[in-house]
């Protein structure tokens, strides 16, 4: 399976036979939700996948998704309040409970930063609103254009605000120290709306002075992250596409262009990029997902996508291992088929301090096809070779080995990648024989088999992929 998977963790699959089995399914990477409980909890899902990873063979990455700024609305009764369409109430920013009049929301911009005739959406959409005037520095006054229910601390989404806040807040900056002192994979930022959000988080990153940082997924979420998309994907090393707060704040008729254009843009940096979102929320309570979402999982394969990932499926769910195993098996018989974006016939921009190594790159997929090789295998410590190879999307499988042992885990995110450790030789020959044995020894080639190995000559010269050698085993 080359599509890879992500599973959020959560009390549904807190145990670690769970894990165990969840991995056995076909889990890449777990995800832990820093919206949720505390460092401490968090730090025991740490350590138990961790332990799981060993006991299954395989270690999942780990991926940390920052809060960001939430926006929600206050306390209710235990029963909440109705909002009534038609109504006209009072939004205001000075604490208090809500009623069926007031409703509180946390943020203190909500007067200053607003306009008449703006929407405000408040529990991913189920009540809309829309602001008709002021009353005071601190009170809006919104008609009320959906009613429903509202419970406490629902989410509030502004779609045609450009909001003065921080992606990046006080209580992420001290998470941020927590991801690298447990050497966290991948860091995934929420309310992304520039390059500069991205750039934040890496100075962050590199005052800290760690040799192991993680990656940085930019989650794009917000109208604003859409327009500005090529300048992030710039920076970022990965990309989520949110669509769950995305879908709120933009025309939901929109997302499925603006998915496939990311996921196109992406593939054309080699850029991991992951799809999020329910994609089997049927399976929160059933076995059996609906046919839209089988459908969502295959186009979303069928588009390139690196990683699906699974949120309140896993995390909160009835049936967490049933969910990664329906994934899984939709992805299997989609990549099967073979209309997968496969062998891709475009050539993929290189960048000019990299141009042999692109070179040898683009060339050694095309000799895979050609050849009707079985693997491309390379040797790298930084991974950029792994992005690469991986953007090509080739028929050939993809094995990576480095003697960063930070990086295989960091590469479950990529298409398509297995990534192992194995030490640096001190010779050329000496890497290429090390290769067939691990190859073999996990029975993943067999005799005859054809295959292509990238490197550097000499093994010491670091950053340069300038060797491609066609051998058979």
């Amino acid at each position: 399976m080359k599509t890879k998977i992500i599973a959020t963790l959560g009390p549904a699959c807190e145990a670690i036979d769970t894990m165990v089995n969840m991995i056995h399914a076909g889990v890449d990477v777990f995800r832990i939700n820093l919206s949720h409980q505390g460092p401490e909890e968090w730090r025991s899902r740490v350590i138990n996948a961790r332990l799981a990873g060993k006991r299954s063979g395989r270690m999942p990455a780990l991926l940390f998704d920052l809060q960001g700024p939430k926006i929600r609305t206050g306390e209710t009764s235990s029963s909440g309040v109705v909002l009534h369409t038609g109504n006209t109430i009072i939004l205001t920013s000075s604490f208090s409970k809500c009623n069926e009049g007031l409703v509180f929301v946390n943020y203190k911009g909500l007067v200053s930063d607003t306009r008449c005739g703006e929407r405000i959406l408040i529990d991913d959409g189920k009540i809309a609103l829309q602001i008709t005037g002021t009353e005071g520095p601190d009170r809006l006054v919104v008609k009320v254009l959906s009613g429903g229910l509202l419970t406490s601390r629902k989410g509030v989404n502004f779609p045609e605000t450009r909001l003065n806040v921080p992606a990046l807040t006080d209580a992420d900056k001290e998470n941020i120290k927590l991801a690298i002192e447990l050497e966290i994979d991948w860091l995934a930022l929420s309310f992304v709306r520039s390059p500069k959000d991205i750039e934040e988080v890496r100075a962050l990153l590199q005052l800290a002075g760690s040799m192991n940082q993680p990656g940085i997924i930019a989650k794009i979420e917000k109208p604003e992250a859409v327009d500005t998309f090529s300048e992030i994907l710039n920076v970022a090393d990965a990309i989520m596409i949110a669509r769950g707060d995305l879908g709120v704040e933009v025309p939901f008729e929109r997302l499925p262009i603006i998915q496939k254009d990311i996921i196109r843009q992406c593939i054309s940096a080699a850029k991991p990029v992951i799809v999020a979102t329910q994609m089997l929320e049927g399976m929160m309570n059933s076995l059996q997902p609906t046919r839209a979402e089988i459908n969502d999982i295959a186009n979303s394969v069928l588009d390139g996508a690196d990683t699906l990932m699974l949120s309140g499926e896993t995390a909160t769910g009835l049936h967490p291992i049933e969910s990664v195993e329906t994934m899984q098996r939709v992805i299997n018989r989609i990549e099967l088929s073979g209309e997968v974006n496969q062998n891709r016939r475009d050539a993929l921009p290189g960048t000019t301090e990299r141009f042999i190594t692109d070179t040898l790159i683009q060339n050694a997929t095309q000799l895979a096809t050609e050849t009707s090789a079985k693997a491309i295998t390379a040797y790298t410590h930084t991974g950029y070779t792994a992005f690469r190879l991986a953007a090509h999307r080739p028929k050939a499988r993809i094995f990576i080995f480095t003697d960063n042992p930070w990086l295989p885990s960091r590469l479950k995110l990529l298409w398509g990648v297995e990534a192992l450790f194995l030490p640096k030789p001190s010779k050329t020959v000496d890497y290429t024989e090390m290769m067939r044995q691990a190859l073999t020894r996990n029975r993943w080639l067999d005799k005859g088999d054809v295959v292509i190995h990238l490197a550097s000559f000499p093994l010491s010269a670091k950053g340069k992929t300038n060797m491609l050698y066609l051998a058979s085993v």
